[in-house]
């Protein structure tokens, strides 16, 4: 499924594909300067320096909430980064994506009430084999 191209952040809109395209090629640049097989929390950190690098808004660890019942559950989930306040990224450096962290992402989306997430997988040969793109 294809997210729609343009999506409204504090009432204007946001290429949401480019903003997707900007993360990914930062991704592939981090990735080829520090290769596969490091922290997790090593790609995250250099990823956010790259993406702040080129100009675009990004948060790290923010919290997702979760209700439940009506009652907010403070359980301390967080995403990694949101960038432009449109797109969220979840850096992984594991063996393999498994199912459960597409979903993961799809449940960070609905809470946090976003449409479209890139799961990225640091620990591989190419980086193009470690993207995953999630549209709600």
């Amino acid at each position: 499924m294809l997210a729609p191209t343009f999506v409204l952040v504090d009432g204007k809109e946001v290429d949401v594909n480019l903003i997707s395209d900007l993360v990914i090629n930062a991704a592939i640049k981090v990735h080829t300067e520090l290769g596969p097989g490091l922290l997790e929390s090593l790609y995250e950190k250099c990823l956010f320096y790259e993406l702040e690098k080129r100009g675009l808004e990004v948060q790290k660890q923010v919290p997702v909430e979760v209700y439940y019942d009506g009652v907010l559950m403070e359980i301390g989930f967080r995403i990694d980064l949101l960038v432009e306040k449109c797109l969220v990224v979840e850096v992984k450096s594991v063996e393999n994506l498994l199912p459960v962290h597409k979903a993961q992402l799809s449940t960070y989306l609905r809470l946090m009430k976003q449409r479209v997430g890139l799961l990225l997988n640091f620990n591989v040969i190419s980086i193009k084999n470690g993207i995953k793109r999630v549209v709600i």
